[in-house]
Parts: structure tokens; sequence; C-alpha cells
């Protein structure tokens, strides 16, 4: 006799960043992230802040569940796992037709110490969920309510925005989108962040003093590699 299909897979062991390690993305755009990791990690341009203002500012770890179509089990799971500091990052393959969080699960999420809530799907109760009090980034509003029936997964990998997060991974938003770094490469990252944070205040200072044009695309616009046609 095949055993029935259970309604959640859950992983509650996982790696978190310490708070050292998260100091060094504090105050950081998301934009100097993604330059630190050769221009890539931001989550789908569609996944945008609830509140477009400097609220929708964040960093913290990510607990990551895979909810089904038209369905928020997975997303109370996480809610359950999740803790100070973390991200609650809920996959739903950029499903719209239904939201998979609400106001009142968005205060419970805020209640165990969550920081933001990042979905690729839609959310619901928009005026509640402006007085939650935390940044919220997803693809819009829906009145559409789900059922909590599962299938789902808390606390296993997901494909999120078009880029892979683990549980543990580090992420970081904004009013221009959201960045998911992984673990691996945390350490790389932290130190290119240095390097281009140095390189952006020195440019900064240049166009402020009333540069117009780049050195270096001043200097290959006069060399042989363009050419001139009147």
């Amino acid at each position: 006799m095949i055993k029935d299909s259970p309604v959640l897979t859950i992983r509650r062991n996982f790696q978190r960043l310490d708070k050292a390690q998260i100091e060094h993305f504090e105050n950081v755009s998301t934009g100097f992230v993604v330059d630190s990791q050769g221009g890539t990690g931001a989550l789908d341009y569609r996944i945008k802040p609830l509140e477009d203002d400097s609220s929708s500012k964040f960093v913290g770890v990510a607990v990551t569940c895979q909810a089904a179509p038209s369905d928020n089990l997975a997303a109370h799971g996480a809610i359950d796992l999740a803790g100070p500091g973390d991200v609650l990052v809920v996959a739903t393959g950029g499903y719209t037709g239904a939201a998979v969080i609400g106001d009142n699960m968005a205060h419970m999420a805020k209640n165990k110490g969550v920081v933001a809530i990042v979905t690729d799907g839609v959310l619901r109760d928009l005026p509640g969920l402006s007085e939650v009090g935390i940044p919220m980034f997803c693809r819009g509003i829906s009145p559409n309510s789900p059922a909590r029936n599962g299938p789902g997964t808390v606390g296993l990998p997901v494909t999120h925005g078009g880029v892979s997060v683990l549980p543990g991974d580090l992420v970081v938003g904004d009013r221009d989108g959201v960045v998911v770094i992984s673990q691996e490469d945390l350490s790389r990252v932290i130190i290119e962040l240095k390097e281009v944070r140095q390189i952006e205040a020195a440019m900064e200072a240049k166009v402020k003093g009333g540069l117009t044009v780049n050195e270096s695309i001043r200097k290959l616009l006069g060399s042989d590699k363009v050419r001139i046609v009147d």
C-alpha cells in the first residue's frame, strides 16, 4: 500500500550567519551588492517593495519555503521555523492567482522576529499590511485567498524570482529590489564589497566635482575602436 504524501517537508536545522557577517551589509545598497557579485544575484525586477520608501531597506538570513499554487501552508510552516533577524522567502513559482500571505500572517511573522517578507507571488490586505511595520516585497496585491492544504517545503532550497536561494543565505533589500548572497560566496563578496564602495565613493566625488564623461569611456571614444561617420 502506497503511503499518502506528506503535506509539508521541513528541514529545521541549517547554518545561520552570525551578526558580524550580517553587519557588513547594513546600510549598503542592493546595487553595490550586485556589483560585488559580478553583476548577479538580484531577484526578478517585478518583485518590488510594498512601501516604496526608505522603510523598505532590510538585511537578514533567509528562511525558505515553497508554496503550492493557491496554497500557503508552507508559509505558515516557515513562520513557525523563523526567528529574530530572519527573512521569510516564500517561493510560489510566480503564481499570482491568490495571495500567499495576508496581514494576520505578516503580523505573526513580525512577532517571531522576522525582519522582512519576500515572495515571488502576491499579498493581500493592503491596509493591514501597511501597519505591520516590516518591509515586504511581492509582485502585487490580490484579495484572492489561498487554501492551507499543501504540498510544500520549508527550509529547503528554492528558486525564487529566477535566483536559487538556500536557507541561511543572506538577503538584502531596498527600493531597487532584493539581492541574495549565498553563504558559500559570502566571504568573497565581503572583500569585493569593500573595493566596490571605495570605487563608487571616488566616482561620486568626481561627478559632484563636475565630471561629465567617465575617463575610460572618454579614452574609448577617442580610440580606433570607434568609427566616426560624419
